[in-house]
């Protein structure tokens, strides 16, 4: 049996319909919110985009930062260069020594993390090319509370209340991710968990310290039978984590 893979290059076109140029719903009013108010630009700012995908990202930074988006997908850096031909774009594979000869006052992975097996190499590879107190931020999905197929919100009907069920945690796993769900024979791909220590200790091995954590909430409502419990759990159980860091030595 074929292995899967991490990579979302082969549903490289599939993706960008969902996300397009100014990326998808949480995108544009969860995500990008967040970003906008911990990036803090000067004219002489630069960013590396890990994991930048088709590059939506680019298309939110302001026009005078130095911009460098990486990914492994071939289609994807395309699409990349295709949606914003004034930036630059670099196909390489994360989990592999990185050398660009250059340093970015930041570097930033948007929910792409956790699609790198090796997330160690990943965040090395930022903190090599982040200036002296540069930042790194790390957008995922939440580690606790939105862990692919282990994760399940549950309608508890004799207490009126939706509660957030989570079957494993503290485990590192490879969890394969179905494509095309509407598909009858459907693809897959790789989403890697690990606990938040985890992710601490990955920055804490390349010389970064948090500054910031916040947690991101659905700004979804919902309408109908079960609305009232459904707008509660969504301000209860936060959908991302975003950790900045920042370079000490």
């Amino acid at each position: 049996m074929k292995k899967e893979s991490s990579s979302w290059d082969p549903y490289s076109s599939w993706y960008d319909k969902i996300v397009g140029e100014k990326g998808h719903f949480f995108h544009r009013e969860t995500i990008l919110p967040c970003l906008k108010k911990i990036l803090q630009f000067t004219s002489n700012s630069s960013l590396l985009d890990l994991g930048c995908g088709q590059g939506f990202l680019a298309g939110e930074i302001p026009k005078g930062i130095d911009y460098l988006g990486v990914d492994i997908g071939k289609n994807l850096i395309a699409l990349a260069k295709k949606h914003h031909p004034q930036r630059n774009f670099f196909e390489h594979d994360l989990t592999k020594e990185l050398s660009l000869n250059r340093f970015f006052t930041h570097a930033i992975f948007v929910l792409s993390l956790q699609n790198i097996p090796d997330m160690q190499m990943a965040i090395s590879n930022a903190a090599k090319h982040l200036s002296k107190d540069g930042q790194l931020i790390l957008v995922l999905n939440h580690p606790c509370f939105r862990i692919p197929r282990q994760t399940q919100t549950v309608l508890d009907e004799k207490n009126a209340s939706l509660y957030r069920r989570v079957n494993v945690y503290h485990s590192k796993m490879e969890i394969p991710i179905q494509m095309h769900p509407s598909k009858e024979a459907p693809s897959t791909t790789l989403s890697f968990h690990h606990p938040l220590e985890d992710y601490f200790s990955a920055l804490k091995n390349s010389s970064l310290v948090v500054e910031e954590l916040q947690e991101l909430y659905s700004t979804k409502t919902s309408v109908g039978k079960h609305a009232k419990m459904e707008n509660r759990a969504r301000n209860e159980f936060p959908y991302f984590l975003v950790i900045a860091a920042r370079k000490v030595l």
